[in-house]
């Protein structure tokens, strides 16, 4: 896939990124008020290899190119043979409004694509506006979440194909 923001880089994850993922994370939720939960909503982060390339996934870092710096994450998981699932997708602060998060989901959209998914799906929280406006930018469409929590409160899905 082409990268027009030569500066970003997206590359795959593995466990030795654990901890600089886990960092972007669980800073981009406190900044809306939300925690971090290793052992519910985010035991995902605690074996990436498991969880997401093992089934058909993939989970992505975003870095600064030149220096190697981690900004971003997002994960496709696997929801069955044609659905995925859209998480973990956070920016840190500064890097947000420029078009980076564009860049990301085009880049997760299209390895899902590549993969076979025809749908994809997320969960989100209202506070997070600007992310829900940028599903909604790409064509997302609102749909009943499986259920409520303290960190979902709509789904959305795209159509892939």
């Amino acid at each position: 896939m082409a990268n027009n923001f030569k500066e970003f880089s997206i590359r795959p994850a593995n466990n030795n990124d654990i901890s600089n993922i886990k960092k972007i994370v669980f800073s981009c939720l406190l900044e809306f008020g939300l925690k971090g939960d290793v052992g519910g909503k985010d035991s995902d982060l605690l074996d990436i290899e498991k969880n997401y390339f093992a089934g058909h996934g993939f989970f992505g870092l975003v870095e600064i190119t030149e220096s190697k710096t981690p900004v971003g994450t997002f994960g496709i998981h696997a929801v069955n043979n044609h659905t995925c699932e859209l998480k973990k997708m956070y920016l840190i602060r500064e890097y947000r409004g420029k078009g980076v998060g564009e860049f990301m989901l085009q880049f997760a959209i299209a390895i899902s694509r590549e993969t076979g998914f025809t749908k994809m799906v997320l969960e989100t929280i209202s506070p997070l506006t600007a992310a829900i406006a940028l599903y909604k930018k790409f064509g997302f469409m609102e749909i009943k979440p499986k259920e409520i929590n303290n960190r979902v409160d709509q789904a959305f899905e795209l159509n892939l194909k």
